[in-house]
C-alpha cells in the first residue's frame, strides 16, 4: 500500500510537471507582467487582474480602504456606466467579481474563449479611468459597514477571529481587519479612496493572470493594445513589517452572546521564503494535514469521534503569504465538556507531535490526500489561474507552483517533528476563548 502511494504520487507529479510547461509570462513596457496558461479542454477563458494591495498595506486610520476600493470599481467609468460592467460581461454569457484580502485585491471574468478581448478592455479602461463619485462612495461605504455588522460584529466567531488577530501581532498589519475597523469606515473620505485609487492600481503593481483555451501570442496581443498604452506610476514600496520576538503567551477572552463557547490558538510560524530551512513550510502544511486531513485525521478521529470531547476540531496553516502568519487550531466542545478541555487536548494533540515522530505509514497517507486535492484542484480554471496571481502577488514565482507536490512529498517524519518543536512553543503562542455571556434580561449562559 504504501508503496502504491507513492506511485500515485510521481504519477500526479508528471501532470503537475505537463501544466507548469503550458506557462507563458510577458513583462510589458509599462511594468505589468501577464502570465498566460493554456488549458484547450474547453472553449473556456478566466481572466484575472491583481492588484499588490490589500489589508496588509493599509496604516492606522485607513483601514477597510482596499476593500471599499473594490466596491467601488464596480461604480463606473468615464466611458461605462455604473453597472454597465457587470451587465456587459452577464450579455456576453460571462461571469465577474472581485475580492480583497491581506495582501492582493484581485478582480476576474469567466468568458467563452473568444469573448477574451471584451473582459481585458473593461479591465484596462477602470484600471485608471474609475470614477469617484461622491454618492456612490457614501453608498458603498454603508454596504461595507454593513458586511462588518453581519460577517463581525453580530457574529461571535467573527468577533473572536478579529480580537485573536488584533492581540496577536505587535507590529504586523495583519493584526487589521481586512474589512476594516468600523471607526476608519465611518470617517473614510473621499480623497483617500482617489489617492489610494491612484497609488496602487497602476501597471506596474498589477498582474494579468489568463487561464483557458488560449494561444500566449494572442493575449500577448490584446495586452498590448489595451494595457500597454497606460502610463507607468512610479511606487515607492510600502515600509517592511517586522514582527518583534514574543517572550511569553498571549491570551484573549471575548464574552458576547453566543450559543457555543468556542478556542482559537495560534503559532507564530514563517512562510515560504522567510523560513530558516526551505523545507520547514512544508513540514507544516503536512503536519496541519496530519491534524485535521480529513475525517481520519487525529483531531477529529481521537476529539470528535474517539474520545468525543470535541464538536469540531481543526488545524490550519498557509504556506503563501507577503508577510509570516500563523499555525492555528481550534475547537468547540460538546455538550457536558468545556473550553479548558479542548485545549488540554490540543496541546496533547501538539506535544505528541513534538515527543514522537508520526509514523511513514500516516505519513504517506497524509502526502497522498494532498497531493491528490492539489492535482484535484487543477481541473477548475479559476484555480488555476488564482493560484498563479496569488504567487506573484505576494512576492513569489509562479513556478513554485509546480514545485509544491515535490516538496510535499519529501516531507520526513524528523522533519514534522522538528517544526512542531521549533515554532508550535508557548513563545509563540495567542490563545483566544469565545465564553457565551447570556443576552440581557436572559438567565441562560448558552
Amino acid at each position: 500500500m504504501k508503496n502504491a502511494l507513492r506511485y500515485a504520487a510521481i504519477g500526479m507529479l508528471g501532470l503537475a510537471a505537463q501544466a507548469q510547461a503550458q506557462v507563458t509570462e510577458y513583462m510589458l513596457d509599462n511594468g505589468m507582467k501577464v502570465i498566460v496558461k493554456e488549458d484547450h479542454r474547453a472553449p473556456v477563458v478566466v481572466s484575472q487582474v491583481w492588484y499588490k494591495i490589500g489589508s496588509s498595506y493599509e496604516y492606522q486610520g485607513n483601514t477597510g480602504i482596499s476593500h471599499v476600493l473594490e466596491h467601488m470599481m464596480f461604480k463606473g467609468t468615464k466611458d461605462v456606466p455604473a453597472g454597465e460592467f457587470s451587465r456587459i460581461i452577464s450579455a456576453n454569457g460571462g461571469e465577474e467579481n472581485a475580492f480583497t484580502g491581506r495582501d492582493y485585491t484581485a478582480y476576474f471574468e469567466t468568458l467563452s474563449a473568444d469573448r477574451l478581448e471584451i473582459a481585458l478592455k473593461l479591465e484596462a479602461d477602470r484600471m485608471r479611468n474609475l470614477v469617484l463619485d461622491p454618492v456612490e462612495v457614501a453608498k458603498e461605504t454603508e454596504v461595507v459597514k454593513e458586511e462588518r455588522r453581519l460577517r463581525t460584529e453580530d457574529k461571535p466567531t467573527g468577533l473572536l477571529y478579529e480580537q485573536f488577530n488584533a492581540v496577536a501581532w505587535r507590529a504586523s498589519p495583519y493584526q487589521n481587519p481586512v474589512i476594516g475597523w468600523m471607526n476608519d469606515l465611518d470617517n473614510l473620505k473621499l480623497e483617500d479612496l482617489a489617492d489610494w485609487y491612484r497609488r496602487w492600481y497602476s501597471p506596474g503593481n498589477a498582474i494579468l493572470v489568463v487561464a483557458g483555451d488560449v494561444q500566449p501570442g494572442q493575449v500577448k496581443a490584446l495586452a498590448d493594445k489595451y494595457f500597454a498604452p497606460i502610463p507607468q506610476v512610479q511606487l515607492d514600496p510600502p515600509k517592511p513589517f517586522i514582527e518583534p520576538a514574543q517572550y511569553g503567551e498571549t491570551r484573549v477572552n471575548v464574552a458576547v452572546p453566543a450559543k457555543q463557547p468556542y478556542l482559537m490558538m495560534g503559532y507564530k510560524t514563517p512562510i515560504v521564503g522567510s523560513a530558516d530551512e526551505d523545507w520547514e513550510p512544508y513540514a507544516l502544511t503536512v503536519l496541519a494535514a496530519i491534524l485535521d486531513g480529513g475525517s481520519s485525521a487525529r483531531l477529529s478521529r481521537e476529539l470528535v469521534r474517539e474520545q468525543a470531547i470535541a464538536a469540531s476540531a481543526g488545524a490550519g496553516y498557509d504556506a503563501y503569504s507577503r508577510l509570516p502568519g500563523q499555525f492555528v487550531l481550534d475547537g468547540t466542545p460538546t455538550a457536558g465538556n468545556d473550553l479548558a478541555q479542548i485545549e488540554a487536548a490540543l496541546r496533547g494533540q501538539i506535544k505528541r507531535l513534538q515527543d514522537e515522530p508520526v509514523s511513514q505509514g500516516e505519513l504517506d497517507r497524509v502526502i497522498a490526500q494532498a497531493v491528490a486535492q492539489k492535482v484535484y484542484q487543477k481541473d477548475s480554471l479559476f484555480y488555476q489561474a488564482m493560484e498563479l496571481g496569488m504567487l506573484e502577488t505576494i512576492g513569489l514565482d509562479w513556478r513554485l507552483a509546480g514545485q509544491e507536490l515535490e516538496r510535499l512529498k519529501a516531507v520526513t517524519p524528523a522533519q514534522v517533528q522538528a517544526v512542531a518543536r521549533k515554532y508550535l512553543v508557548d513563545s509563540n503562542l495567542t490563545v483566544a476563548v469565545l465564553k457565551p455571556k447570556a443576552e440581557q434580561g436572559d438567565s441562560n449562559d448558552a
